[in-house]
């Protein structure tokens, strides 16, 4: 289960909006909201995508 509020954080120190996030993992922001709510998981190309965009040190947020 991923973190939603640490990723929303993460996306918000890096000015970036949900939209451009999800154009990244080559998403549509429906798809990205899903997998952010907890209502579809990310896949491993995409949490590593988001580590590296979001340069989080680890990717713990998104295995709570």
């Amino acid at each position: 289960m991923t973190d939603t509020y640490a990723l929303e954080d993460a996306i918000n120190r890096k000015n970036l909006t949900k939209k451009e996030v999800a154009q990244h993992l080559g998403l549509s922001e429906q798809g990205f909201l899903l997998k952010l709510n907890n209502k579809s998981e990310f896949k491993a190309s995409e949490i590593k995508t988001l580590c590296t965009l979001l340069k989080l040190a680890d990717n713990s947020i998104f295995f709570k």
